[in-house]
């Protein structure tokens, strides 16, 4: 019997297809990067250029990077988090502290500045070699352009590039991308967004709302 929906738990999803990966299953993941089910990465060079595409990503620094379900992530999509910051209130901006003999010499030594964590939505499409920086928020069904820079907030099912990434439009207006946030089918159980795909693929949220009305989560 065929399954309503490919495995989650397994790494390659696709036969024969090794560069296409459910990225919260690599078995090397940092423990500070959180991902949704059906998240999936594409890239030729395999599983560890997912981790090798998350930079600066030391513990002491104590943010996350969280990306939400059923995301679409091309090859070289990086991720720049907080330990790449430097102080820029001294007379040097050399991180001194970072090695050990340089180490203890003043109070607040690493008190980095830091954005907070870097949060990708859930349906979020990110195009080849996107730069996304730390502390931004990419919202549920937005689009990042192919080797856009990612500087600030991206509001959800907008389409972003660039370099600053500026909003060239709106998938949707603003009362249907309401609409479709209170729907958050990416919160569905596996098998009723299997049997939700025709109405997913499409642009009928009326049709939408409706088959979510009549069947229970």
């Amino acid at each position: 019997m065929t399954p309503a929906f490919p495995d989650p738990a397994v790494l390659h999803p696709i036969p024969d297809q090794p560069s296409v990966m459910f990225v919260r299953n690599l078995p090397d993941l940092p423990a500070n990067v959180e991902i949704g089910e059906f998240t999936y990465y594409d890239d030729p060079a395999g599983p560890d250029a997912f981790v090798a595409n998350i930079l600066y990503h030391f513990e002491f620094t104590g943010d996350r990077l969280r990306i939400g379900r059923y995301c679409a992530i091309a090859t070289g999509v990086k991720f720049v988090m907080n330990g790449g910051n430097h102080r820029t209130v001294g007379v040097s901006t050399y991180p001194f502290p970072i090695f050990a003999p340089w180490r203890g010499r003043w109070a607040g030594e690493f008190e980095f500045p830091t954005r907070g964590d870097t949060i990708v939505g859930n349906d979020v499409w990110m195009g080849y070699d996107a730069l996304v920086m730390p502390g931004v928020t990419i919202g549920d069904g937005a689009i990042v352009a192919t080797r856009s820079v990612v500087t600030s907030d991206v509001p959800p099912y907008a389409v972003v590039g660039g370099n600053p990434a500026r909003v060239i439009r709106q998938r949707f207006d603003p009362p249907t991308v309401d609409r479709l946030l209170r729907a958050a089918w990416w919160d569905w159980p596996a098998e009723r967004v299997s049997e939700a795909i025709p109405l997913i693929s499409q642009a009928d949220v009326d049709a939408l709302e409706e088959f979510a009305r009549h069947r229970r989560p």
